[in-house]
C-alpha cells in the first residue's frame, strides 16, 4: 500500500541542523520504499532544486532574529502556497516541530481529518531561556510546546532519555521511541586525503567537532580541555565544522586560549565526501552537549570507525558504552581533556572501541523507516474507523 505522508520541518536544504537532516532521511527513505512524500518547510532557496525524490512545497519566510541561518513564516498566509497544497492530498501529516511546521501540519490534519505524527527532537527549555534570558518566559514556551503534543494523535521522540525530558516539561501521554538512523556507507580515501591537505594536517591525532557554532554545544569544554592537552605536551589538531551564532566568539576563545596553531574552523560543510572523510580521519569525535538529543553527528562518526567522547549522563550519550563503543567523560574540561588523553595513549584500544561503534551504534534508515510505515498505517486505519483520540482544539 502506497502511503501519501507530508513531512513537515522549520529546517530543511539547504540548512543541515540535526532535525533538518533527520526530516530529509525521512523524506528520501520513505520515497525509496515505495511511498509519496511531500515536505513542507519555510522557503530558504529559491534556486533550482532538481533531483529530489519527493515533492518540496515551501511558503514564504524571514530571518530569525540573532539566528539568521534560520526562517520562519506563516504557512497560511501564502496564497501560492496553499494553492499548491490543495492540489495534494495526503493520508497523514508529521511534523519535526512544534513551531512554524506544527501549527501548519495541525491545521491540516483538523481540515482533512487525518492522523497528526509529532516528533519530539530538542530541549526546547534550554532555547528559551538563552534567547529570553527569563525562567518564567522559558517556562512558558515549554508550556506551549507541551500544548501542541497534547493535541497530536501520536507523539515520537528519538530516544528513551529524549522522551523522559518531555515528561519532564509536562507531557503525561504516550511517547513512541523512533530513533534516528543512518546512511551505511564507506569513505573515499580521496576524501581523506584532501582534509589532510585543506587543513594541513600530518600525523598528529585529530580531534573533531561538528556541530552548530553555538555556545549551548559545550563547545568552550572542549576548548579548555585542548588546552589542557597543549600545557600537557599532547600532539594534535582539532577541527570544529559547522556555522552558528557564536562563531566570532569561539574563534576570539581560540586565539585567547593560545589554540590557533592547533585549531581549524571548517565552516559549513556540505559535501558529505569530505565531511565522511573528516569523520574516518579523526582519531575522537568530541560531543560534551547537554543540550542534544539524539546527535546524528555521533552517529556518522560511528560509520566512519570513529568513537565519541561524550557527557556522561547527557541525553545525547543514551548510545555510548564506556570504553566499549565510546568514552564517557563528566561535565568538566579537565576530565574530558584526561578521558582523550588516556584515549590517545592507546591507539590500539581506541581502534577496537571504534570497530565496536561502527558495529552497535549505526541503524540504516531503512529499517526505522520499516517501523514508521507501520505506525502511519495503523495510525490511518484508525482515523478511517473514528477511532483516533481527538485532542485538538481548535484550527489554527
Amino acid at each position: 500500500m502506497t502511503l501519501r505522508i507530508g513531512q513537515f520541518t522549520d529546517t530543511f536544504l539547504p540548512i543541515v541542523d540535526g532535525v533538518g537532516r533527520v526530516a530529509l532521511a525521512y523524506s528520501e527513505t520513505l520515497c525509496k520504499l515505495g511511498h509519496q512524500v511531500t515536505v513542507v518547510a519555510p522557503m530558504y532557496d529559491t534556486g533550482y532544486r532538481g533531483g529530489y525524490p519527493f515533492e518540496l512545497v515551501d511558503f514564504s519566510a524571514r530571518k530569525v532574529p540573532g539566528m539568521g541561518q534560520y526562517k520562519t513564516g506563516e504557512a497560511p498566509w501564502d496564497p501560492h502556497y496553499r494553492k499548491r497544497m490543495r492540489m495534494i492530498p495526503l493520508d497523514i501529516v508529521h511534523t519535526h516541530s512544534p513551531f512554524t511546521a506544527g501549527s501548519e501540519a495541525l491545521r491540516l490534519a483538523v481540515l482533512r481529518k487525518i492522523p497528526l505524527v509529532a516528533t519530539f527532537h530538542s530541549k526546547y527549555y534550554d532555547d528559551f531561556l538563552k534567547v529570553t534570558k527569563s525562567e518564567t518566559l522559558a517556562k512558558a514556551g515549554v508550556k506551549f510546546v507541551v500544548d501542541f503534543y497534547n493535541r497530536c494523535d501520536e507523539v515520537w521522540a528519538v530516544g528513551k532519555n529524549t522522551a523522559d525530558v518531555l515528561h519532564e516539561y509536562g507531557y503525561d501521554g504516550d511517547i513512541q521511541v523512533m530513533p534516528n538512523g543512518v546512511s551505511l556507507r564507506d569513505v573515499d580515501p580521496k576524501a581523506i586525503e584532501e582534509v589532510n591537505r585543506r587543513w594541513g594536517l600530518k600525523k598528529d591525532p585529530l580531534l573533531l567537532f561538528v556541530g552548530q557554532m553555538n555556545w549551548k554545544k559545550n563547545i568552550l569544554t572542549v576548548l579548555e580541555a585542548c588546552t589542557a592537552l597543549k600545557a600537557q605536551g599532547k600532539k594534535f589538531q582539532l577541527v570544529l565544522a559547522g556555522q552558528g551564532p557564536d562563531m566570532r566568539e569561539i574563534e576570539q576563545k581560540i586565539s585567547e586560549l593560545n589554540l590557533k596553531d592547533r585549531s581549524h574552523l571548517a565552516g559549513h560543510i556540505t559535501d558529505m565526501k569530505l565531511l565522511d572523510g573528516l569523520y574516518s580521519r579523526a582519531s575522537l569525535f568530541c560531543f560534551p552537549s547537554l543540550y542534544d538529543a539524539a546527535p546524528m553527528v555521533v552517529r556518522e562518526a560511528a560509520v566512519m570507525g570513529t568513537p565519541s567522547v561524550m557527557v556522561r549522563g547527557s541525553t545525547a550519550a543514551e548510545i555510548i558504552r564506556d570504553g566499549q563503543n565510546g568514552f564517557l567523560c563528566e561535565n568538566e574540561a579537565l576530565d574530558l581533556a584526561r578521558v582523550i588523553s588516556a584515549a590517545l595513549d592507546q591507539p590500539e584500544r581506541l581502534k577496537a572501541v571504534g570497530d565496536s561503534a561502527r558495529e552497535t551504534i549505526p541503524i540504516p534508515w531503512d529499517g526505522i523507516m520499516e517501523k514508521a510505515v507501520e505506525r502511519y498505517t495503523r495510525l490511518i486505519a484508525l482515523g478511517k474507523e473514528g477511532k483516533l483520540n481527538r485532542k485538538y482544539l481548535r484550527v489554527i
